[in-house]
C-alpha cells in the first residue's frame, strides 16, 4: 500500500483557540499528489437517514456498512472517482472539521509485527466513513479508533479534527496502532509526512488517546529505543536521509516563521511537534505558510540561491498541490456562521484561498464543475491557468500577483464581518439559505477578480515574449 502513501505528500498546520488572533480553532493542509493535474471539486453532501447500504472502496475494496443516518457536510473530493472518493476535508453540520490525511511512514521494526491490512481503511475512505457521523473533535478520534480496531489500516495516515473548543491530531501508523494528542489551546503544531507526535502521557486521557494495548505491543516486541520515555516518534517513526530533505525542513520553515527567535537545524529529527508561537496567529499567517517555498532563504526554488541550494529541500507549496484548505471554527454558540472553510486550487503561492461558509447547502457550480479538459468556467482550471501564467514570468508577475491576493484577502475580511453581523440574528433554515447565497456572492467576486487579473497578466505577457525584434521606426 505504499504507493498510496507516496501519492499524498502533504503539510498540516494546527492552531489552538488561545493561540489564534480571533479565538478560532484551525486545522489546515496542502493536499499534494504525484501529478501536477489532480482534479478536485467541492460540494455539500446532504444529510441522510434511513440508509441501508454498504460502502465498498473502489481503491482497495474495503467494505463496511454505512450508519443508517449521517450529517450534512462539505466535501473536497476527487473529480475522478475511479480510485475512491478521497474526500480530503470538510465541516459537518455539527461544526466538526476533519482533514484527512497527512501521509506518515512507520519504520520496518513496528510494521514487522503489525503490518498494514490490504483491505483496511485508506485515505480514499476516511472522511467518507467518519466526518458525517461525529459530534466533536474528540469524538472523531474515538470513532476512527473504533474503525481501525475493527477493519485495520491500509496505510499510515495523520488526521486532524477541530470544533469550537479543541484541536486533535491522530496518527494511525501500522495496521492497528495509533495515538492522538490534543493540541493545547495556546499552541500550534506542524506535521509534514513524518510521524510527528512525541511523548505520550498514559495518565492523561483528557489530552491523549491511544489504541488499546499499544503499550503492551511495544513492550512485547522490544520496540522502545529510549531508556526513560515513551516517545511515539522514536518508537514508530523514521529518521532517514529522505526525511531530512523532504519532510523536516518544512516543519523548520513554519517554526522559523512563527518562532523567529529560535535557532534550529532544518534537518533535525528532534524538531518539536507542538510549540507556543511568539505572537498570536491569524488566518493570513496560516495562508502564508501554506503558500510558502522557503521565501527569503537560500533554499527558495524561485529565489537567487545556488542551483544546489534551491533543490536541496522540498517546499510546502508545490505545482502538484491538488488543494489547499484551512478549516476555521469560531464560537458556534454565538453565531451560526462560525464555520469558514478556506479553499485554494492551483499552486498555493499564486492563487487565493476562497472562504466558504459551511452552514450551507451549496458552494457554487464553478467549484463542483471540474471537467477532464481545461475550461475556465471551472474554478479548478481557472486557478491552474493563473498559476501557470504567473510562474511563466515570475520576476515580472510576482508583485502584481501578490497585490491581487492581498486585495482579495482584505475584501474577504470585510465580507465575513458583514455576513457575521446579519447571521448572528438568524437561525435554522433561513440562516442556512442566507449563507448559501453568500457563498455564491463570494465565489462570483473571486472569479471575476481572478479573470480580470488573468487577462491583465496575459496582456502584459505578450510584451515579454522573446520572439520580438525592435526595428527602425522609419523603415
Amino acid at each position: 500500500m505504499t504507493d498510496r502513501i507516496e501519492l499524498s505528500a502533504c503539510t498540516s498546520i494546527m492552531v489552538g483557540k488561545k493561540a489564534s488572533m480571533d479565538g478560532a480553532t484551525y486545522i489546515s493542509r496542502n493536499e499534494d499528489r504525484l501529478n501536477a493535474i489532480y482534479r478536485k471539486r467541492i460540494i455539500v453532501q446532504p444529510a441522510v437517514s434511513g440508509r441501508d447500504e454498504t460502502y465498498v472502496s473502489p481503491y482497495n475494496k474495503m467494505t463496511a456498512p454505512y450508519p443508517t443516518s449521517g450529517y450534512r457536510y462539505t466535501s473536497t473530493l476527487d473529480a475522478d472517482q475511479s480510485t475512491g472518493p478521497n474526500e480530503e476535508d470538510g465541516f459537518n453540520e455539527k461544526n466538526v472539521g476533519m482533514s484527512a490525511t497527512e501521509s506518515v511512514y512507520a519504520n520496518e521494526k513496528v510494521l514487522a509485527f503489525d503490518p498494514y491490512v490490504k483491505n483496511g481503511l485508506a485515505e480514499d475512505s476516511l472522511a467518507t466513513l467518519v466526518l458525517p457521523y461525529i459530534n466533536s473533535a474528540r469524538d472523531g478520534v474515538k470513532y476512527l479508533g473504533r474503525l481501525v480496531a475493527k477493519y485495520g489500516s491500509a496505510e499510515g495516515n495523520g488526521l486532524q479534527f477541530n470544533d469550537k473548543d479543541e484541536v486533535w491530531y491522530m496518527e494511525v501508523v501500522t495496521g492497528h496502532q495509533w495515538v492522538a494528542v490534543r493540541i493545547p489551546d495556546d499552541c500550534y503544531a506542524v506535521a509534514a509526512n513524518q510521524v510527528a507526535i512525541q511523548d505520550i502521557d498514559f495518565n492523561d486521557p483528557d489530552n491523549y488517546m491511544w489504541a488499546d494495548g499499544i503499550q503492551e505491543f511495544v513492550s512485547e516486541h522490544n520496540l522502545n529505543p529510549d531508556f526513560d520515555r515513551w516517545d511515539f516518534r522514536h518508537i514508530f517513526g523514521t529518521d532517514t536521509e529522505k526525511d531530512h530533505h523532504y519532510n523536516t525542513p518544512r516543519v523548520w520553515f513554519a517554526q522559523r516563521y512563527l518562532n523567529p527567535s529560535i535557532e534550529q537545524d532544518p534537518e533535525s529529527a528532534e524538531l518539536p511537534f507542538i510549540r507556543k508561537a511568539e505572537k498570536k496567529i491569524a488566518v493570513e499567517d496560516i495562508q502564508y505558510l501554506l503558500k510558502s517555498h522557503y521565501n527569503e532563504t537560500k533554499y527558495d526554488p524561485l529565489g537567487s540561491g545556488s542551483e544546489h541550494d534551491k533543490k536541496t529541500y522540498r517546499a510546502i507549496s508545490l505545482s502538484r498541490t491538488a488543494n489547499s484548505h484551512i478549516l476555521q471554527m469560531r464560537d458556534s454558540d454565538k453565531n451560526g456562521a462560525a464555520g469558514v472553510e478556506w479553499t485554494g486550487f492551483g499552486i498555493p503561492s499564486f492563487c487565493p484561498q476562497v472562504p466558504f461558509f459551511t452552514n450551507a447547502n451549496d458552494i457554487d457550480e464553478s467549484y463542483s464543475y471540474t471537467p477532464e479538459k481545461m475550461d475556465l468556467k471551472s474554478a479548478y482550471w481557472m486557478y491552474e491557468a493563473l498559476a501557470m501564467v504567473v510562474e511563466s514570468h515570475y520576476k515580472e508577475f510576482v508583485e502584481p500577483n501578490l497585490d491581487y491576493q492581498k486585495a482579495l484577502s482584505e475584501w474577504a475580511r470585510r465580507k465575513i464581518a458583514a455576513v457575521d453581523e446579519k447571521a448572528v440574528k438568524m437561525t435554522g433554515q433561513a440562516l442556512t439559505d442566507y449563507l448559501t447565497e453568500q457563498n455564491h456572492e463570494i465565489v462570483k467576486h473571486y472569479n471575476e477578480e481572478t479573470m480580470k487579473h488573468l487577462a491583465d497578466l496575459v496582456t502584459q505577457g505578450t510584451e515579454l515574449s522573446k520572439l520580438t525584434f525592435k526595428m527602425d521606426p522609419n523603415l
